[in-house]
């Protein structure tokens, strides 16, 4: 029996490690993949409504207006975006930082606010035939 517990502590063990090692290059590549697209424009969405898009370059300051009367300020700063502000109660937008590479966003649930950052297009998300 010792034997066979032996064994099987091995063989998990080794499942462990090669599922770690699979993780570990997955995260690799991704992270290489996202390097290459530069950060492009800010894309703000209220309710799936687009209601700003333009540079990410732009240093710019302004108040989104949310769903149903709330507000976010967004800051835009060297190729970077945050929400400074908000009057929804849990803040998570506030919290969230700065974003700056392609594919990151920041969600403001009780405004129904997106901000995303869309890239230039170098990184292939998907090929279909």
């Amino acid at each position: 029996m010792d034997k066979q517990k032996s064994a099987k502590k091995k063989r998990d063990a080794l499942l462990l490690i090669f599922i770690l090692a699979g993780a570990a290059v997955l995260a690799l590549v991704f992270f290489f993949m996202r390097r290459g697209s530069e950060p492009e424009n800010v894309l703000i969405k209220v309710d799936g409504r687009v209601v700003y898009d333009d540079s990410v370059i732009k240093d710019n300051t302004f108040t989104v207006d949310g769903f149903d009367g709330g507000y976010n300020i967004v800051e835009i700063k060297d190729g970077k975006v945050q929400v400074t502000e908000a009057d929804c109660p849990d803040k998570i937008c506030v919290t969230s930082g700065f974003i700056s590479a392609p594919g990151e966003t920041i969600v403001c649930m009780p405004h129904r606010v997106v901000v995303e950052i869309n890239g230039g297009g170098t990184a292939t998300d998907a090929v279909v035939r």
